[in-house]
């Protein structure tokens, strides 16, 4: 099997959308790889895991799935029908009866956090200056500007409510920690990656590498699809 026998899709985390991963999608389709971007809505968990299933429809053989911070939670309860692999980018991985908030606020939150706190709607917006102190600090003014003018809110259904059980209890997963981490604190991710057995990369970069070191992640996903193709 070859690399371009795989599918990779890949699903943006909170306050993102699909152009989040442009860089990385860019990249792997130079390699001919088959990459799509799953528009999730960010309504509900439940409502997100079925606009991923929706995207995993329109793809054909194995799939490796990557999902960015809140994502993490949204790939792990996808159609197991062909993912062969998931990879986690600074990303939210809570187990069978967690909800993603537990795991967000498990530990000490980093100072420049921003505070969060959801509309009358229900719907938790970003601070337009969080992108810069926070999401993605090492990115550039034109990154920022385009992260805040396309964010998305993610509402408080998406991460008040318990997950079933997760894809990666039987499906081999990769875990990219981002040491800059200002929104989901490194500590964090060590102790998801190392629960769920994980092969890990740790690199020096902040919360959206899949925008500011997309090379990273690049690498990171073609390792699962050489896991996938046995080349």
């Amino acid at each position: 099997m070859a690399m371009k026998d795989v599918s990779v899709v890949v699903a943006h985390g909170a306050w993102a959308d699909g152009s989040s991963w442009a860089r990385v999608i860019t990249a792997l389709g130079s390699a001919g790889t088959r990459v799509s971007a799953a528009p999730l809505p960010l309504t509900s968990l439940a409502d997100d895991v079925a606009a991923l299933n929706r995207s995993l429809d329109r793809t054909e053989g194995p799939i490796v799935l990557a999902g960015h911070a809140y994502a993490g939670a949204v790939i792990a309860l996808a159609r197991p029908d062909r993912v062969r692999a998931l990879v986690y980018v600074a990303a939210l991985a809570p187990d069978e009866g967690e909800k993603v908030a537990d795991l967000f606020y498990r530990a000490k939150l980093h100072p420049q956090a921003p505070k969060l706190a959801p509309n009358r709607g229900g719907l938790i917006w970003l601070p337009e200056e969080a992108f810069e102190t926070a999401f993605a600090q090492d990115a550039s003014p034109d990154d920022w500007a385009v992260l805040a003018a396309v964010q998305r809110p993610i509402s408080l259904n998406c991460i008040t409510v318990p997950v079933g059980r997760p894809l990666w209890k039987g499906v081999p997963s990769w875990f990219l920690v981002a040491e800059k981490d200002r929104m989901i604190v490194p500590e964090t991710q060590r102790y998801m990656a190392a629960r769920m057995m994980a092969k890990t990369e740790a690199h020096t970069v902040d919360h959206a590498p899949i925008v500011t070191a997309p090379t990273a992640v690049v690498g990171m996903i073609k390792d699962a699809i050489h896991s996938v193709t046995g080349s």
